[in-house]
Formats: C-alpha cells, structure tokens, sequence
C-alpha cells in the first residue's frame, strides 16, 4: 500500500521547501521530493537557487569583491598589499562549501519539521480515489497518495538554437559558476540579471568581459534613470556593453568561442572569447512531470497554469515560483508557497505582486520596488519625484563608495509612494524599508518624518523623501 500524505510538494527549491514547512506547521502530512544531487550523489535540496544561482552567485560576487578591494581600492586607506594572488579553486571551493551549507541546513529544516523528504523526480502517475498517485525515480523508486499536490518545479536557463551548452565552453548559468580559471576574454550574451553579475565577477577578477544584449535599451525593466546610472558606473569598471546587436553563428573550438553579431548600426563584427555564458532567460521546468498523467493544463510556454491563488485546473493541485506566471524571483516562490499552504488549510494566503523587491546584485547594486517613471508616464497617472545621490551621503563617503542614488516616487495628490529605485551600495537591503513603506500605504512624507540613524545609507532614503516635497537637507 502507497504512503498517504495530506501534502506532496515536487520540487525543493526556495517555493516547494518553504511550502513543505509552512504546510507541516499547520499540522498536516507532508512529503517533499527533489532531485538535486551534489558532487557525492547525495540530495541537494534548494534547486536553482541554492545549487546553481542565488547562493553560489553571491559567495562568488562577495570574493571578487573582496578580490578588487585588496587589488585597487586597500591603498586608500592606508593598506598596502604586495603579492596578491588569486587561487580560483580555493575560490570555488569556498563557494561550493556555502552551497553544502544551504543544502545541509533544508534538510535539518525538513527533520525538525517532520517533513518527509524523497530523494528523486517526482511525477505524476494517476488519479486515485483520495487524490494523486505521485511516483518517485531515483536511487530507489517510490510511490504515495497525496491529497493535495503543489508542484514547485522551478525553471532552466534557456539556450540558444545552433549553441548547445556544454559547460565548458558554452556556459548556462551553472558553467558561469564553476570556472577553474580566469578567463582572458569573456563573453556574454545578455545584459539581464544573471549575465551582469556574471560579468562583474569574472570582470573584478581580471577578465575582458563583453556583453551583447538584443534590446536597444539597457535594463528596460529597471527605472531609466537608474539604468543611465548604473551603465555609467559599468562603462568606468571596463564592462563593454553592446545594445541592440543580433547575434548569427556561435562556433566553439578547443581555443574558444566566435561569435557572428550585427550591431546596432547594421554592420557585420566578430568577436572571440575563450568562454561564453549564454543568459538570454530562463524557461518553466515541467519536463518529466508527466502531466498529462493526470490532465494537468500547461501553457503556451510549457509553464503550469495557474489561477490568482496559485489552483490549476484540477482540484487540490497547485502550483508555485519559476513554474508559473509571474517574476522569477526566490522570494516571490516563496512567498506563493506559503501562501498555497495556508490556503489549503482554509486560511487566506496573501501575494502581493506589486510590492516585490527586485535586486540585481552588481557594484554598485541595483534595487527596486513598485513602478518605474516610464511606467507612470504610460499610465497617465500624476507623479512627484525625489532623488539623493549618495555622493552626499556620509557613510558612503566613509565606505568609500558614492556611486548612484536613490529615487522615489509618489503620487502628486495622495503622496503615496508608487516606487522606490536604488542604485548604489547596500541597495538590496535599502529596500526592504520601501517594501514595507508601500505595503502599509505609506506617503513620501512618512518616510521623511522617520527618524533614520546617522551615520547611515538609510538616510540617503529619507532625504529623497524629503526630496519629494523638495526640501532636501544635505543636498
């Protein structure tokens, strides 16, 4: 007879781990399956993020960081470092060990929470009386009966025609992350997130890094002003963006890789690099689910379909995070596997689209929450703005890093904040305070009535406040 569970999450990455605790500490039974393995074979729950994206990402940019700190920047302040070298492996080894620690620390999660954890794929075999039968392939094959199943599948970097990844000298996102050397030149196809973090590592630690990106503008999505900003601060690091460039035919040979684009003037060029990280997007990993199986609806994008509370078109099923509509962020999975927990337990599960953080994690960092000024000037909707520059910040000054600004946003009767747009230091946590402000409905004015510690970045927020109302007090 086949286990019974009241829950079944597929997946473990930051939606489907995060759905299994909440669900297991609203009392039912639960199972969570996930495939990940590390170097030994074991399980390595965390998906993407913690394996191949988020996590490794930032124990590698805090390195380079580290890296270009003691190489250009330890002499301002009196330092001085002779025979500074650079060990990759160790490097990497280091980025590895934060992994494992991640790894290590969801399955600890899933003990003390009385999940039960299958190391495996898991796929839909039937519909039962009671539910679902889910089937587990891995080192041994399972089965069990779960009531309600949330499929939490995560995405996968997509490629492009005629350049297949290899991983070693065509790079996803995962190859990016484990080079055993500093690459001479480097190319990148695509200036979203991942390439340009990508690009600031390899860059800080001594790579010829050119990154063509297809759209005319560079970050789109991102605030134009902040953009213009950040692109400056690129353009003064050596990172050679190309905008609006088609790129033709991807050869790879054992001395690299050549890349035939046209650029934005129409006009034929070559470029070669020893490696290329392809990160043109990322695609809903539904491959192997089985769906059919049972029926379950999928769109034209391959992603599961879903409703505004996370139900697909079959009852008790749900689905969360990079497998379904919406940003492909970890937190906003997370906050949908939560949310579909509480749902389930007849509670009232809460996403609010409109106030998810968004962080590109280059240096400077970009933050941002709620809409852009081009997005307001398309709406038609009435606006204020505000901006600081860090420039005249004083804890930037001591940091040493004066780069960008912040810039708010809020609506010319109400003053409500509409958006909040950082570039600059510590922007990824600067944010979390706009996050909260536009959450409980807060006016400009609520900001800049706060009192903000001194000397600190957070004040760089209250005087765009103040901004705002143009009364600025240190600019």
């Amino acid at each position: 007879m086949s286990k019974q569970f009241d829950v079944v999450v597929i997946g473990a990455g930051p939606g489907g781990y995060i759905a299994a605790i909440r669900a297991a500490q609203l009392g039912f039974t639960v199972a969570c399956i996930d495939e990940w393995k590390n170097s030994t074979g074991g399980p390595a729950p965390g998906g993407t993020c913690t394996n191949v994206g988020c996590i490794p990402s930032k124990a590698l940019l805090q390195s380079s960081e580290h890296y270009e700190h003691a190489a250009h920047h330890f002499a301002d302040h009196g330092i001085d470092v002779k025979g500074l070298s650079l060990d990759v492996a160790r490097m990497i080894g280091r980025k590895d060990t934060v992994v494992k620690q991640n790894n290590d620390g969801i399955l600890y999660l899933f003990k003390k929470n009385k999940v039960s954890f299958f190391h495996g794929r898991g796929s839909f075999a039937k519909t039962v009386a009671g539910g679902y039968e889910i089937k587990v392939t891995g080192a041994t094959d399972d089965a069990m009966v779960a009531k309600h199943v949330i499929v939490a599948t995560g995405s996968t970097a997509r490629g492009l025609p005629g350049a297949d990844f290899d991983e070693k000298n065509i790079l996803s996102n995962e190859g990016a992350l484990a080079l055993d050397a500093v690459p001479k030149r480097l190319g990148l196809i695509g200036a979203g997130v991942i390439g340009l973090e990508m690009g600031s590592v390899w860059r800080r630690l001594g790579a010829e890094v050119t990154v063509l990106e297809g759209l005319p503008t560079f970050l789109g999505a991102v605030d134009e002003q902040i953009a213009k900003e950040a692109r400056k601060a690129f353009d003064k690091q050596g990172l050679k963006i190309e905008l609006g460039v088609k790129v033709g035919a991807i050869k790879s040979a054992k001395k690299g890789v050549t890349i035939a684009y046209t650029n934005a003037k129409g006009e034929p060029q070559t470029l070669d690099v020893d490696r290329l990280i392809v990160s043109i997007g990322r695609v809903p990993n539904t491959i192997g689910l089985n769906a059919d199986a049972v029926g379950l609806t999928l769109d034209e994008r391959g992603a599961v379909a879903v409703d505004n509370e996370c139900k697909t078109n079959l009852p008790n099923v749900w689905a969360v995070g990079d497998v379904v509509r919406g940003p492909m962020l970890a937190h906003k999975a997370e906050e949908e596997g939560v949310a579909v927990a509480e749902r389930i337990a007849g509670q009232h599960g809460h996403v609010n689209f409109n106030t998810i953080p968004w962080v590109i994690y280059t240096s400077p960092e970009i933050a941002w929450v709620g809409q852009t000024e081009q997005q307001l000037k398309t709406e038609g909707r009435a606006y204020k703005s505000g901006t600081f520059p860090f420039l005249a910040n004083g804890r930037a000054r001591a940091l040493g890093d004066t780069t960008g600004m912040v810039k708010m946003l809020a609506d010319a009767a109400s003053d409500e904040i509409l958006g909040v747009h950082i570039v600059g230091p510590m922007a990824s946590e600067l944010i979390a305070e706009c996050v909260v402000a536009m959450e409980f409905k807060a006016s400009s004015e609520d900001i800049a009535r706060i009192c903000h510690a001194h000397p600190s970045l957070s004040e760089a927020t209250k005087e765009a406040a103040l901004a705002v109302d143009k009364r600025t007090l240190n600019f």
